[in-house]
């Protein structure tokens, strides 16, 4: 089952981030939540979230605006290595509260609560026109940096803000994918890094088979997708995400996950 939830979760998540605002680790860190500690889970994800751009990156990295990725990059970088230091604090803090339900006992942990309010935010910016049209002047693009690398660090979500400031940047279609593949690979090194070095949970080698299997899937998933999305709308797959995303993120605010 663990197997099965997770490859598919990689493999349609991976097709639907070249079409919609949401990302790969959007859903697929949620359900990595589910086996796995929440700290796990955003390393782990990070880790084929990772594999995956390398394999866009391949693909349309020669299309990157350099200039884009520096004043974007390079502040994500210091960013986000910020935001997993804030996740590796906030996992050692003892349960904010516990409550007994079911015949069972539930603790509320800051890094749970931290992550699933973080989902349902993201959640939120899927489903709420207002949103879906947010962009900024290319002048914000370091401030863009500083946010989305933060997020991303923190819990992996970082492409609907780096949308939402690239846009603007007047890039052609496979300047604007590239650049942003390029500079989530830069978000997703800088991450790695505090998460390997922390999170022995996390570990690939104790991972590598569930992990080959996911990053295949998300490959599959990102070569297939454009032959198979032009039959479902965006905003039908947005809506069922934004849920599950918000289903799960109560699950992990409260402690049942």
């Amino acid at each position: 089952m663990k197997y099965f939830l997770i490859c598919s979760a990689a493999l349609l998540t991976s097709g639907l981030t070249l079409f919609s605002g949401f990302g790969l680790g959007t859903l697929l860190m949620p359900v990595f939540a589910i086996f796995f500690p929440v700290e796990a889970a955003v390393g782990l994800t990070a880790v084929v979230h990772f594999l995956n751009n390398l394999f866009k990156l391949a693909l349309l990295g020669k299309h990157a605006n350099r200039g884009v990725v520096l004043r974007f990059g390079l502040p994500a970088i210091l960013a986000a290595f910020l935001g997993a230091q804030a996740l590796v604090w906030l996992s050692h803090l003892p349960p904010l509260a516990s409550y007994a339900a079911f015949h069972r006992t539930f603790d509320v942990l800051p890094v749970k609560l931290a992550i699933g309010l973080l989902m349902i935010a993201f959640a939120l910016l899927e489903i709420i026109p207002t949103f879906e049209k947010l962009s900024f002047d290319k002048h914000y693009l370091p401030v863009g940096g500083v946010l989305s690398g933060f997020f991303g660090g923190l819990s992996g979500n970082q492409g609907a803000l780096r949308s939402a400031f690239l846009i603007r940047c007047g890039l052609s279609k496979g300047g604007f994918i590239a650049s942003g593949v390029v500079i989530a690979c830069l978000v997703d090194m800088t991450r790695l890094g505090v998460y390997a070095s922390k999170f022995s949970a996390a570990d690939v080698g104790a991972n590598a088979a569930l992990l080959i299997a996911a990053t295949l899937s998300a490959f599959v998933g990102a070569w297939g997708g454009n032959r198979l999305l032009h039959k479902v709308t965006i905003r039908a797959v947005q809506w069922t995400v934004a849920i599950m995303l918000f289903v799960i993120a109560v699950g992990l605010a409260t402690g049942v996950i």
